[in-house]
């Protein structure tokens, strides 16, 4: 089939749906500037020593790891990047009312920023947006500590546990490698998948696990499985459309098209 006719297909297959749940990867953000971790110009590949920061216990254990990733928080592209073509896409399936959930693995937030209902989206890695305090779990807005490092702090500890003269390690509230999933978190993804009629899948790989068998367990279910990316996926064989190319293209082409009344 021509990319013409899958496209079409996509169309019918997403205004047929009356209950549609979302999986976003890092792929629908890149538009954005924000850099993938793995590709050839990823955070990871560019900069090894950022992966390590990710990985839980060095962050934990050594406070030069941590005051690199502090600065690497300070300089994010996120802070200053808008949501793209793909993000605002979204926004307008939302509109229709058949949007169960919008599962997404990305950090960036910026699926809220487009005007996504918070409520709706289900953020599996977490959020860059929040801090985590390991010891005492406190939760507070990531602007409060990047003040802090602009004021002169290189590594900010958790403020509630130095008032009880303890020490509290920050981070932010997102999925280090190493780190436990949020078990009632990923229990809302995979619900999703299961009680939608159409899973549509944009800008991921599929190959992180749990998060990947979305795909297979919307099949298993009966929905229809649409896959929006790049490059191929691993699940490419579950799809019943896959469309490859610029997401910030594609996902405004099949979502803009409703049905004449």
């Amino acid at each position: 089939m021509s990319i013409l006719g899958d496209i079409e297909t996509a169309i019918r297959s997403l205004n047929d749906a009356h209950c549609i749940t979302v999986l976003t990867g890092a792929g629908i953000s890149t538009d954005s500037g924000i850099p993938d971790f793995r590709g050839p110009n990823g955070v990871w590949t560019r900069n090894p020593a950022a992966e390590k920061a990710s990985t839980l216990q060095n962050y934990l254990a050594d406070g030069e790891v941590r005051r690199f990733a502090w600065q690497n928080r300070l300089t994010s592209v996120v802070w200053t990047t808008e949501p793209n073509s793909g993000h605002r896409a979204l926004v307008d399936l939302e509109r229709r009312g058949t949007l169960l959930a919008l599962v997404t693995q990305n950090v960036d937030g910026l699926h809220q920023r487009a005007g996504s209902d918070p409520a709706t989206v289900v953020e599996v890695h977490g959020t860059m947006h929040w801090t985590l305090c390991w010891s005492c779990r406190d939760r507070r807005p990531m602007v409060d500590a990047l003040a802090r490092l602009r004021a002169g702090e290189d590594d900010p500890d958790c403020l509630i546990c130095r008032e009880r003269g303890e020490s509290g390690i920050l981070k932010s509230d997102t999925i280090s490698f190493g780190q436990n999933l949020v078990p009632e978190v990923i229990d809302a993804a995979l619900e999703a998948a299961e009680h939608c009629d159409l899973l549509l899948a944009v800008g991921s790989t599929l190959s992180v696990y749990p998060v990947a068998n979305m795909v297979p367990i919307a099949k298993r279910a009966g929905a229809a499985v649409v896959i929006v990316n790049g490059e191929s996926t691993t699940m490419d064989g579950y799809a019943d459309v896959v469309l490859r190319g610029p997401i910030g293209e594609i996902l405004p082409a099949i979502i803009g098209c409703r049905p004449s009344s």
